[in-house]
């Protein structure tokens, strides 16, 4: 393994913890810094600590914002949200879809081997938005993982006796792909959503 000067292996290493950035990666971000004007590396390290000072969760649903009260929440029908696991689930929803509800984020998924459970993540505050802005629908939207599934389930039997319809994003294979390439999981739950045309 090549040594470099103390300063550069610093910022190898702190790059390094990034999520899937790997040595390599983070070499090339570490000289891609190193060139930068004082300038441009100064506005770099202001920007991660102005996002780090002023970014925070939005009371209401826990998503990211930068208000006590996220825009979605503000604008959205409370009346219908949708649960996921982290802040970047929302981002990817509301790229693609017309959902006009709102969002909960759990920060996290029930796992039993990581001693994550249910006190670890926002079930209470999802049970409470459901009393207090008399929830009529909640849409479950987490990840088809061993872990998402259990949560989706969780939420949906604290939920059901509430007289709360509980529903699930559909999964399946992906407009454009062959059927030769997808998993078995994957082709199991596309044809157990199938739908008549």
């Amino acid at each position: 393994m090549k040594n470099f000067i103390i300063p550069v292996e610093r910022l190898i290493s702190a790059f390094s913890r990034l999520p899937g950035v790997g040595r390599k990666t983070a070499t090339r971000y570490a000289y891609y810094c190193i060139n930068m004007s004082n300038e441009d590396a100064q506005s770099f390290a202001d920007a991660i600590l102005d996002a780090k000072e002023k970014v925070k969760y939005c009371t209401i649903c826990g998503n990211f914002t930068d208000k006590d009260i996220c825009n979605t929440c503000l604008r959205g029908d409370r009346k219908l949200v949708c649960v996921v696991a982290e802040p970047k689930d929302v981002l990817a929803l509301e790229k693609v879809s017309d959902f006009n509800g709102t969002y909960h984020v759990l920060h996290g998924l029930l796992n039993p081997l990581e001693g994550k459970t249910a006190n670890d993540i926002r079930i209470k505050e999802l049970l409470e938005r459901i009393n207090k802005d008399k929830v009529q629908e909640v849409i479950m939207a987490t990840n088809p993982t061993v872990e998402g599934e259990a949560t989706a389930i969780y939420i949906s039997n604290l939920l059901k006796p509430l007289g709360v319809k509980v529903t699930r994003i559909a999964q399946g294979v992906s407009l454009g792909t062959d059927i030769e390439y997808v998993d078995e999981v994957t082709l199991s739950r596309a044809i157990e959503d199938r739908r008549e045309l």
